[in-house]
């Protein structure tokens, strides 16, 4: 069982707080034993001032941070100095200078300022909401802020968007864990999607053209049931009823991506469930999935999620699933995270899955 504390500050938005304890809290083994156990703290062990009208009573103090395998910071409306200086109150500081090393560090939405302010962030890529993206950018001209992804995973920190990215990165870590199959247990039981499409660029504010006819979602479904074809943009479009360039820009609207970025996420999400799922050979799965060979599977997936087929598979097939061979090995242990680092628009974007390393 991993241990996940939750530091919650005065300021803190209950929404984004309670996200760790249910999604985690829903993560179970093929027994029904809980994969997690999440406790919420706050710098002292009192009370904390929630940014509704509301309070909320703790049972621990920022102690427990230094005892838990992950810690998670949810977002708060203030965070005063850490975003109008860049430093952290004394208080702050201690808690978190207090982690073990080796401890995965999550910044939930404008969490992600106090891991920049505590210099957990310097060198490294992080996200938080788009509209906090620039402001955070120019406060730590060190970190490497992408404001269009849901989430950023670098191996041991890990930073999400706005509000709802917080359900992405936590579903992402429990599929980082405990593979897909674990994860969308968790997604139906909390009734959300197991992964999103697209990242946060699609819910920044701009000027949209006002939609004339159809939109592009028919042709999503359309072309899931076709994935094992050659579909191509102009394929795509002559479903829709558009011309290419009007398929493109309402398709990019509509999902934040383009239509080819789309299609090959939705094959490597395919390749990677059927890795998981089935004994069938690399270039079968290639198939099935549109890549053609099994080389075309490769580069696809390395360039996704940093790793071969067969060490997908390696890792998040269990080892007495059908048509696994005896002695092979399992998934990691929980908590050892095998997740190879990158950024979140869903799991097949670039870095945004489980792995192992190629």
């Amino acid at each position: 069982m991993q241990l996940v504390g939750v530091l919650a500050l005065d300021g803190v938005l209950p929404f984004e707080l309670s996200i760790p304890s249910r999604i985690f809290g829903a993560a179970r083994d093929g027994a029904g034993n809980p994969l997690y156990r999440v406790t919420t703290c706050s710098l002292d062990g009192g009370p904390v001032r929630a940014e509704g009208d509301y309070g909320l009573t703790v049972a621990h103090d920022a102690s427990l941070l230094a005892t838990v395998d992950m810690v998670v910071v949810p977002p708060s409306n203030a965070l005063g100095p850490v975003r109008e200086e860049g430093r952290l109150p004394e208080a702050l500081r201690a808690a978190l200078a207090g982690i073990r090393p080796g401890t995965r560090i999550v910044g939930l939405c404008t969490g992600a300022w106090v891991l920049a302010a505590a210099g957990l962030l310097a060198g490294r890529p992080a996200t938080t909401h788009w509209a906090e993206a620039d402001r955070l950018q120019r406060m730590f001209t060190n970190v490497r802020v992408d404001p269009d992804v849901l989430f950023v995973d670098d191996g041991d920190i890990l930073t999400s968007a706005g509000v709802a990215a917080a359900i992405d990165l936590c579903l992402h870590l429990v599929r980082r864990d405990h593979g897909s199959g674990t994860a969308n247990a968790v997604a139906r039981s909390c009734v959300v999607p197991p992964w999103r499409d697209g990242g946060q660029a699609q819910y920044i504010e701009r000027p949209v053209p006002a939609p004339s006819g159809s939109g592009t979602a028919p042709t999503r479904d359309w072309a899931m049931e076709r994935l094992a074809e050659p579909l191509g943009l102009a394929d795509l479009a002559a479903h829709a009823g558009m011309s290419v360039r009007t398929f493109t820009r309402r398709f990019r609207d509509e999902v934040g991506t383009s239509p080819g970025q789309w299609l090959t996420r939705q094959r490597v999400d395919l390749a990677r469930h059927l890795l998981e799922t089935t004994p069938w050979p690399v270039d079968t799965v290639a198939h099935r999935a549109g890549f053609g060979t099994g080389v075309s599977l490769r580069q696809h997936l390395q360039a996704a999620i940093g790793v071969t087929p067969q060490s997908y598979r390696r890792t998040f097939r269990p080892a007495d699933a059908p048509g696994r061979r005896s002695g092979a090995r399992g998934p990691s242990s929980a908590g050892s995270g095998p997740g190879s680092p990158g950024t979140g628009r869903g799991p097949g974007s670039p870095g945004a899955g489980p792995g192992s390393g190629a």
